[in-house]
Order: C-alpha cells, then structure tokens, then sequence
C-alpha cells in the first residue's frame, strides 16, 4: 500500500454520517492527478460488459487503477469519484465493484449522477476521479 499520509478523508461528525464516501478531502501535499472520465473500454478500445453494468464497472475500475499507477500512484491516492450511470438503480452495483478497490475505511469524497445518456448508448457508467500523487 503506498503512503497517504499526504491525504486525509474525512467525514465531520457534525455533518450527517456518510455511506461509502468521505465528505471532505484534505490534501497537505502532493501533486493533483485529474483523470478523465472512464468507459468500460479494454486497452484496444473495445466495449467491455455490452448490456452487463457490472463488467462496464471492472473495466472503468482497471482503467481508473491503470491511470493512477501510470505515475506512481495507486488507488490509495484517489480522493475525489464523480460516477455517471444511466440509471441511479445500478448504485448498489457500482459501489460493489468500487468497494473492490478503494479503502472503504477511508473512501475518497463522491459524487453519483444520474444522467439520460453517456456519450455512446452502450455505454452505462462513466467515472472520473482526482488523485493526489506523492512523489
């Protein structure tokens, strides 16, 4: 596991108690890595999971995975998910696969969307992600 002392997650208790997701995000320092929102795309650029909202999820989770440890990170570093899905009764779904790879006692702030369309009608999950990267 890399170190994280550079990030703290935290959930005020003077705030409503959150469910898989931390409220804020506390960077003391480090280097911002934005990642541009992810689809259930293979590294040929295949459709991963046609019509299977679990699979889409693994996909998006490897590329998500893949980009932060491009540069020396790992999922430990993400502090920020904005999930996109074309229905909100998928949730249960996403955070099962997102359980799989962040530390669900620290999980990273989050944002779930539902929206009418991704940019491709097969597509049923986006997510993008910040990452702070110590070097």
């Amino acid at each position: 596991m890399s170190d994280t002392s550079h990030i703290e997650l935290i959930s005020p208790h003077s705030m409503h108690k959150p469910v898989g997701y931390s409220h804020l995000a506390k960077v003391n320092s480090g280097t911002p890595l934005f990642i541009a929102g992810q689809v259930a795309l293979d590294p040929a650029g295949n459709l991963m999971g046609a019509g299977d909202f679990r699979a889409q999820a693994r996909q998006v989770f490897e590329n998500l995975k893949t980009a932060v440890e491009a540069v020396g990170g790992s999922f430990r570093d993400v502090v920020k998910l904005n999930v996109y899905v074309v229905d909100r009764s998928f949730l249960p779904e996403y955070r099962e696969v997102r359980d799989l790879y962040i530390d669900v006692q620290h999980p990273p702030a989050s944002t779930a969307v539902q929206v009418a369309a991704l940019f491709r009608p097969e597509f049923l999950i986006e997510v993008e992600a910040v990452a702070i990267v110590k070097h």
